[in-house]
């Protein structure tokens, strides 16, 4: 997936600690994305355009603040935001694109979601998504810069919902309490009863916790293991030259039995 050049008064990449750019009166959206390394459900995306006239106080790194912490401050900057919106790609997009074009792709669908155009794109991270929006990546955002803050609580809140409603679906892997991620917990789950549909099955961790539960055997152990469960039952041999020997062997052991020898036809008087 191509990434938008930035505009080039706007450099395309911030590093971590480097001083940020003068934006201006220009109206500046903040992307962020939630679920990246969970083991199931979607990577969501958010766009946010803050309201210089309405500031939400406290925004921070989502990752920073508790659950009852992300709903206020999620409450009041869809109430004062200038727009907003949130996007995501699911598991079988995830499959086919991977996870980072397909965290691209949900970031893309969150801007294009505004219903406020705005002039630049400031995005969590290094990377740019494929967007008409000018965008800078900017490392470690999420905790320097407050339109990004935002982003990162719409999408963490708006993503945890969703894991909510999943787990109604797929109860026995307790999606409400983890969302998916990679707690012990979670790979206990794996353990017991395998991976459901809303599961990411290319992830290492997933394969890795199935292959534990059920590790690959050599086809001469698999055949041995078969053998003992059932030792009645003769190994199996597919080839015509086995057919063959095993029609011969059994003719061998049949007892012949004596020929009769005809009877004399007798001739009239």
């Amino acid at each position: 997936m191509t990434t938008t050049p930035a505009n080039p008064a706007w450099p395309p990449l911030i590093p971590a600690g480097a001083r940020l750019p003068d934006f201006g009166r220009r109206l500046v959206a903040g992307v962020d994305e939630a679920g990246r390394g969970a083991l199931a459900g979607p990577v969501v995306a958010a766009a946010v355009i803050l309201n210089p006239q309405l500031p939400v106080e406290g925004c921070a790194d989502s990752k920073t603040l508790s659950a009852e912490q992300r709903q206020t401050l999620a409450a009041a900057i869809k109430r004062d935001a200038l727009a907003w919106a949130v996007a995501s790609a699911d598991v079988g997009e995830i499959y086919e694109l991977n996870i980072l074009n397909a965290t691209m792709l949900a970031m893309s669908r969150a801007l294009r979601g505004l219903k406020v155009a705005p002039q630049l794109a400031l995005i969590d991270g290094n990377r740019r998504p494929e967007t008409a929006v000018a965008c800078c990546a900017v490392i470690g955002g999420d905790a320097r810069v407050g339109c990004i803050s935002a982003a990162s609580i719409l999408a963490k809140t708006e993503r945890d919902r969703q894991m909510v409603r999943l787990h109604s679906s797929w109860p026995a892997w307790n999606f409400a309490a983890h969302k998916g991620y990679g707690t012990p917990e979670h790979l206990r789950a794996l353990q017991t009863h395998g991976a459901c549909d809303i599961h990411r099955k290319r992830y290492r961790g997933v394969r890795e916790t199935l292959a534990q539960e059920h590790p690959q055997q050599h086809p001469q152990q698999r055949a041995q293991d078969r053998r003992q469960q059932c030792p009645q039952q003769r190994p199996r041999q597919h080839t015509q030259k086995h057919r063959r020997q095993r029609l011969q062997e059994s003719r061998q052991q049949q007892p012949q039995e004596p020929r009769r020898q005809p009877a004399q036809q007798r001739l009239p008087k």
